[in-house]
């Protein structure tokens, strides 16, 4: 079965940092997809944060995280990343990867990563 298990998320204070995995398995062919970020706030939908191409080119980011997070992935080990500095309150959330380019939810999704952000 193919999936998507993303990681690393966690408590942190204002200003601290994580770093999100997400990782591929189960015949999922990786390399062939363009990969996103999107987050779910306490009772919100779903916002995109961050795209990256398949080649891990063209990494485009929401404004609100734009400077503060990096989108990478490493197509040899299946895994995308998403590095997030700076974090403030409002970035708490379930994150979640999710195959497609700018998009909200593809064609495979992951159970998600909580992030929470607070003193």
């Amino acid at each position: 079965e193919e999936q998507l298990v993303e990681s690393g998320g966690g408590l942190v204070q204002p200003g601290g940092s994580l770093r999100l995995s997400c990782a591929a398995s189960g015949g999922f062919t990786f390399k062939n997809y363009d990969m996103s970020w999107v987050r779910q706030a306490p009772g919100k939908g779903l916002e995109w944060i961050s795209s990256i191409k398949r080649d891990g080119s063209g990494a485009i980011y929401t404004d609100f995280v734009k400077g503060r997070f990096s989108i990478s992935r490493d197509n040899a080990k299946s895994m995308l990343t998403l590095q997030m500095n700076s974090l403030k309150t409002e970035d708490t959330g379930v994150y979640f990867c999710t195959t497609g380019f700018a998009m909200l939810r593809g064609s495979l999704m992951g159970q998600g990563t909580q992030v929470t952000v607070s003193s």
